[in-house]
């Protein structure tokens, strides 16, 4: 039944101009894509309003081979907190399977951090999963910053190994800045919302301040301390995504905190369009049998990838990307590939 309807829409999408088969889509897809994008929790929802986390994980290696969920990020600023999601459904009709969001690090948006988590939410309830990613500003610094200087900045390895040695100021400091953090990651657990979170992410790459740091003392020691931090916490509705970018220096295991750290292992691939064989094959072999997913791509992915890379369970569109390295054409067919699953197709619990 799913396939018959993308056929059909996806023919009346091929059939007319752009703007009048975007037009038709949306008339003809409002039935079936699911519950309003802003309502609250409705009947017609794919999912348990409450989930686990372990509900997540099995539904993610439910899809291996099979499907994929469409995911797209919203970045700044905190108080549009689903602007790209909305770009979607204009160009589609329907709504990702994934939101997508981030905690972020500038003092307005940090102020405006209520306004994703009631974002998240009601993605939740409308039939999307939900993931966080978060910029965070480095602990030599102040608690808000700019990207330049705050996020991406480079700090001396005397720095980086305080920041991971028990007790010192710096690790202290690290400690009070996931505290920040808390408040918010705690309302999603108490509304029932398993969240894909994303911390540290690109950890192999040289433009953050937590970045190029292989080996267990690195980047992978400072992902566990964060991981038991928050579980620490109670925070047992995080499900850890641990990311590499597709650096072509490879090496992406050394950068591993071990299995117990981690639910799911993703990729950004940015050096090219898509990963090539080579990163696929490598990513899958850090994971085992943990779902494997693109937690950042800047080009829709097509045909080509989706059958020759099957275990991908989700991707995750880069904000301003969507548009703007990727014509309507392009977003289309991905909604509207038959293994592609959105909004109010997903099905958890």
């Amino acid at each position: 039944m799913r396939t018959s309807r993308r056929s059909r829409l996806f023919a009346c999408l091929t059939a007319a101009a752009a703007t009048t088969s975007v037009l038709a889509l949306t008339v003809a897809s409002e039935a079936a894509a699911g519950p309003a994008h802003t309502g609250s929790a409705s009947t017609g929802n794919s999912k348990s309003s409450k989930s686990s986390k372990q509900d997540v994980l099995s539904y993610l290696n439910s899809l291996k081979g099979s499907y994929i969920v469409s995911g797209q990020h919203n970045k700044e600023p905190a108080n549009q907190p689903s602007q790209y999601t909305q770009q979607v459904k204009d160009v589609t009709g329907q709504y990702p399977g994934l939101w997508g969001g981030d905690l972020l690090f500038r003092a307005e948006d940090v102020a405006n951090r209520q306004r994703i988590v009631d974002q998240a939410k009601t993605e939740w309830a409308n039939g999307s999963l939900v993931a966080l990613t978060w910029h965070v500003c480095t602990p030599t610094g102040g608690s808000t910053c700019e990207f330049d200087g705050g996020v991406k900045t480079q700090i001396s390895d005397q720095q980086f190994r305080q920041i991971v040695t028990d007790g010192t100021a710096l690790n202290n400091a690290w400690k009070r800045r996931l505290d920040e953090a808390v408040p918010y990651l705690k309302q999603l657990k108490d509304a029932g919302v398993p969240v894909l979170f994303r911390p540290l992410h690109e950890m192999n790459e040289t433009w953050n301040w937590w970045g190029h740091r292989p080996g267990s003392e690195g980047g992978a020691k400072l992902y566990r301390i964060t991981h038991d931090y928050l579980a620490g916490k109670g925070l047992d509705n995080l499900i850890w995504v641990w990311n590499v970018q597709d650096n072509p220096a490879g090496g992406w295991s050394s950068y591993y905190p071990g299995d117990n750290y981690v639910d799911v292992v993703s990729l950004d691939a940015w050096y090219k369009n898509y990963p090539s064989q080579a990163d696929y094959q490598q990513l899958k072999g850090i994971a085992k049998t943990k779902p494997i997913a693109l937690a950042e791509l800047g080009k829709m992915p097509n045909d080509a990838l989706l059958t020759s890379q099957p275990d991908w369970t989700y991707f995750m569109m880069w904000s301003e990307q969507l548009r703007g390295n990727n014509t309507n054409a392009e977003i289309q067919n991905t909604y509207f590939h038959p293994r592609v699953l959105n909004q109010g197709e997903v099905k958890v619990g």
